[in-house]
C-alpha cells in the first residue's frame, strides 16, 4: 500500500467524527460495487420496460400518429 492518502479534506475543518462517518460511506459504497464480471447479466427478454408504451404525442396530428406503429 502506497503512503498517498485514498481521502483528501479540501475545505472546512471536520472532526475525528466525521472523517470516521466519511470514511464508513465510501468504504461501504467501495465494498457493495463487485466487478462488473462477478453480477449476472440480465437478458432482455426479460427487461419489463418492454410492456411500456411510449408516451403519446401531444399536438395537431396526435390522434392520427397515436394508431400508427411507432
Amino acid at each position: 500500500m502506497s503512503g498517498a492518502p485514498h481521502l483528501r479534506v479540501v475545505r472546512g475543518n471536520p472532526d475525528d467524527v466525521e472523517l470516521a462517518a466519511v470514511t464508513a460511506v465510501v468504504a461501504g459504497l467501495a465494498a457493495s460495487e463487485g466487478p462488473a464480471e462477478d453480477k449476472p447479466r440480465r437478458s432482455a427478454w426479460a427487461d419489463k420496460s418492454r410492456l411500456l408504451r411510449r408516451p403519446l404525442a401531444h399536438g395537431p396530428g396526435a390522434w392520427r400518429s397515436s394508431s400508427l406503429p411507432g
